[in-house]
Formats: C-alpha cells, sequence, structure tokens
C-alpha cells in the first residue's frame, strides 16, 4: 500500500527549514513509501525520518558536520537505519551536528547553523541538535542522534521533545562515525513517549557487526510491560552536586593549588540551575508525586568529578578515532604537498574546526607516556566508581539483585537553550554544564529526556536514568506524565504525524 505525504507538508517543510537550518541536506519527496502495518511499525511504517550526519544512509552526505568531510557521500546504510526501513520507515534528511559530535550548541559545525524552532536567536543545542530542531518544527516525528556525553537528551530539552539515550551495548553502532567509542550510543528524538518506544523496539539487539551490542538480560523489565504502575524515583539535588563542586574548589584552594581554583568555581556555578529550569524542575517531582510514584532524595558524591572523568576519557578516544582523517584516507586532499606529513597536516589544518583540534591535542595529552597513569586511566578508575554508585541505587546489569529505585530523576541542563553573542554560554561553562549528562554515558546507563514545562516561553526539560537494559520503566514513568501533561509545541506547529 503507498503512502503519500500529506497535503501541504512538502511547502511546510520547505518554510520551517528556511528559518531553523536543521538539515544539511533535506529530500522530502524521499518521505513516500510502502506502509508495513502492525506492530511497532505502525508508529513508524510510511512515516518520514531524518538522521543526524554522524550516522550512515546510503546515498546521502556523511559530512559529520566538518569541512573535511564536506563532499563525502555513503556506499552503505548503518543498521539502525536499515531496521527502521525495514519496518516501512523513510529517510528524508541528513541532519546538521556540532561537527564529529563535539558541541553542545550545534553552532560548531562548519556546514550551517542551526536555529532553534522556539526561538531562532536560541541555540537548539548540540550536537544533535539539527535532528532535535526537525523534531520539534514537525518535519519530521522522529528522528536518530548520537548522545556521548548528553547529545540526545540536552538538545531534546532545548527543543521540548523526547530523547533517550539507551543502555551501552543495547543498540548498534555499526555505520556510526567513532568519536568515543566507549561512551557513544544511537538514540532517538521525538514528538512522543509512544512513538520513542516503537522506534526504540526496532533498533534494539545484539548485531553481528557489532561486537559491543547485547540483548536485554531475560530478568529486565519488559519494553512494553503489563503493568505500568507507580515507581520509586530517587531524586538527585542539584544542590548537593553544586556543593561538592565547591568543596572541590575549597580543597583545592587549601591544598595551596592555585591554578585549577577558578576552573572549579565556575563549574560550580555552571551547575547552578537557573531559575526557570529550577521551576520546571520542581514542577516535575510535584507531578510526578502527585501520578502516585515515590520520590526519595539521592546523593552521588562522586559526580563532582564526572566532567574532568569524562572529558579525559572522550578527547582520549576521540584522538585515536579522528585518527584515520588524515587526507590519504578519509578526508579531503590538498591540492600540493611535499610530503605524506605535510599532506596530512594541511588536510587537517583546513579541515578541522577549532574545537576538534583543541579535544584532540588534549586526548594526544593525556595518553603520553608520562601522563596516562595520571590522568587517563585515574578517569577510568573515577568511572568505574560512578557506574557502582549508580548500581547501588538502580541495581547492576546483570539482575542478581532487587534495586532499591526503578530510577532516578535529575535536570538535563541548568539553563534554557541559550542565545548566541553575549548572552551564550563560554564554551568551558558549556563543557562544565555536562554535569548532568555525562554520568550517564560514564555509567553506560539508559536515560530519557522530556518536556517537564514550559517557563518563559521556553520548554524545561527533565530526564530519568535507570538501570540497564530498563527504558521500558523510564519510558512507562514519561508516557504517563505525557498523558496528563501534554507536552507543548513552538508557534506555527502543525501535526502531521499521529
Amino acid at each position: 500500500m503507498s503512502s503519500k505525504l500529506p497535503e501541504g507538508f512538502l511547502q511546510y517543510a520547505k518554510e520551517w527549514e528556511a528559518k531553523i537550518n536543521a538539515f544539511i541536506e533535506l529530500r522530502p519527496e524521499m518521505g513516500e513509501g510502502d506502509i508495513c502495518p502492525g506492530g511497532a511499525a505502525a508508529l513508524v511504517a510510511g512515516l518520514p525520518f531524518a538522521v543526524k550526519d554522524n550516522i550512515a544512509v546510503k546515498d546521502f552526505p556523511l559530512t559529520c558536520g566538518s569541512r573535511l568531510l564536506e563532499h563525502f557521500r555513503s556506499p552503505y546504510s548503518a543498521t539502525v537505519v536499515r531496521a527502521i526501513e525495514a519496518a516501512g520507515g523513510r529517510v528524508i534528511g541528513k541532519t546538521n551536528l556540532d561537527e564529529f559530535g563535539m558541541g553542545s550548541s550545534t553552532d560548531n559545525s562548519a556546514i550551517k547553523r542551526t536555529n532553534n524552532p522556539w526561538d531562532i536567536e536560541r541555540v537548539p543545542g548540540g550536537s544533535s541538535g539539527g535532528s532535535a530542531a526537525a523534531v520539534a518544527a514537525g518535519i519530521v516525528p522522529f528522528a536518530l542522534g548520537t548522545d556521548t556525553g548528553g547529545s540526545v537528551r540536552q538538545p531534546a530539552a532545548f527543543c521540548g521533545v523526547v530523547g533517550l539515550k539507551p543502555t551501552y551495548g543495547a543498540v548498534s553502532r555499526y555505520g556510526l562515525v567513532a568519536y568515543a567509542s566507549s561512551l557513544e550510543s544511537a538514540g532517538v528524538l521525538s514528538d512522543t513517549v509512544a512513538r520513542c518506544r516503537a522506534v526504540f523496539s526496532l533498533i534494539r539487539g545484539r548485531d553481528p557487526m557489532d561486537e559491543t551490542t547485547h540483548e536485554a538480560p531475560e530478568a529486565a523489565a519488559p519494553l512494553y510491560p503489563a503493568d505500568m504502575g507507580a515507581k520509586r524515583i530517587g531524586v538527585l539535588s542539584p544542590e548537593a552536586i553544586a556543593k561538592a563542586l565547591a568543596a572541590a574548589a575549597k580543597n583545592t584552594e587549601d591544598d595551596g593549588n592555585d591554578a585549577p581554583v577558578s576552573a572549579l568555581e565556575t563549574a560550580a556555578q555552571a551547575s547552578v540551575l537557573e531559575a526557570e529550569v529550577r521551576r520546571g524542575f520542581e514542577l516535575a517531582k510535584e507531578r510526578l508525586a502527585g501520578l502516585g510514584h515515590t520520590l526519595v532524595d539521592v546523593e552521588i558524591p562522586s559526580l563532582k568529578y564526572g566532567v574532568p572523568a569524562y572529558y579525559t576519557i572522550a578527547t582520549a578516544e576521540a584522538s585515536a578515532n579522528l585518527a584515520r582523517f588524515d587526507g590519504i584516507r578519509y578526508g579531503a586532499r590538498p591540492g600540493w604537498a611535499e610530503n605524506p606529513d605535510e599532506l596530512i597536516d594541511k588536510a587537517r589544518e583546513r579541515g578541522f574546526g577549532a574545537e576538534v583540534k583543541l579535544r584532540i591535542l588534549l586526548g594526544t595529552f593525556v595518553l603520553r607516556s608520562g601522563f596516562q597513569d595520571r590522568y587517563y586511566l585515574r578517569a577510568q578508575r573515577i568511572r568505574a566508581g560512578i557506574r557502582r554508585s549508580f548500581e547501588s541505587f538502580l541495581g547492576d546489569g546483570e539482575y542478581r539483585e532487587q534495586a532499591a529505585l526503578d530510577a532516578i530523576l535529575m535536570p538535563v541542563f541548568p539553563s534554557r537553550a541559550f542565545g548566541r553573542g553575549p548572552s551564550s554560554l563560554s564554551a568551558f561553562a558549556q563543557k562544565a554544564a555536562d554535569l548532568y549528562t555525562c554520568c550517564a554515558n560514564l555509567a553506560g546507563l539508559p536515560a530519557l529526556s522530556f518536556p517537564a514545562s514550559l517557563e518563559g516561553g521556553l520548554p524545561v526539560g527533565v530526564q530519568l536514568l535507570g538501570r540497564a537494559y530498563a527504558e521500558g520503566v523510564l519510558m512507562d514513568i514519561a508516557e504517563a506524565y505525557e498523558r496528563q501533561y501534554p507536552f507543548p509545541h513552538p508557534a506555527g506547529y502543525r501535526a502531521f504525524w499521529k
């Protein structure tokens, strides 16, 4: 049975795209295809979707938001894309991103600048900002992104959509251009929780092309439970994290080491919630309690080390993964060079942006002989400690014990979508603000961001973290919330998709 795009959609998509620049390449006519009825595919079949441009789609660009790959087109499709296409979904475009997924605004893209549909003077978040903006504007009902330290959840919160970062290993990474292999996951951005669940049901599972993938343990909660009853939810206090960071700065000052103090103080300030975000978070707590869930305050002091541990590990892996982009194996080659070394230098100098160069240099530094023990291996020990801290509340991934909590509620980002220019957050403040999202990646746990409320005309998102392979539990909680408190949409939004 043939599926036709809704009347008026093509003009609608073009008008929105002219305002928000979500797509590196948009081909809306590709959305027409065959419908495959039944099961989870009912919320996917015959519908267009978008793919972040660091995920391979055959015959589409694969730029990673970089000048180095600006003219590269993929010869194959990623496993996650093929799974959705097999269920009747149709790719209509590749979305903009921070170069190689490195950033929190999508302004680090070398291709174009993407705007937030709620206010085009503000950023859509990053690095999956193009995917989030496309869903928020109603151009597509869902899109694929990648999440290395919050790159699905943070733009989902900024744009007022649902964003899922699955358990590490639950979804194949075959066809993803690697940034930090041990941290990143392919994720889903969608207009509703039900559609997010449907897409995830299609892309999860073991893939022989990716040896890091696993099936969910038999004891794990089902994705579609028979009973969506009340849950026991821990609330991670942002005040406690800010105090821990401030204490870390004080301890450093007492030790007589002045260099990092200002950085730690800035990090502590960056973690303090904006008044509107605080109101949204408190409202989410009240509403969840009103839905019958039990809320319990929890503290995880080790999270104060989360950001430095995350950036140490992520940049180390980036420096190794991006070594292939040298103008010889991958990437645009300069017209002339005296020797291979000069060729590589010219290709990377012209092709990589400032943020990518910075992270490669940091990663190379922490992996140097004599520095691995001091930085990289210490970060890995902190990572293990953070994972154990979460497992003490949520239970381990092998389901050997009863969990004390079903989920943990946290903010997603300290502010709503921020503006550009003088109102923009500094690059350091943006990194420090990753505190609330990067911990799920360090621990390899699932996390779901969803709109909690509208504050000052902009959406405020909150996130739920869960036990490994317990995505269904998180979506149960969020779907009940959505039924009672429908998610908002920006002005001019039209609902083309059921």
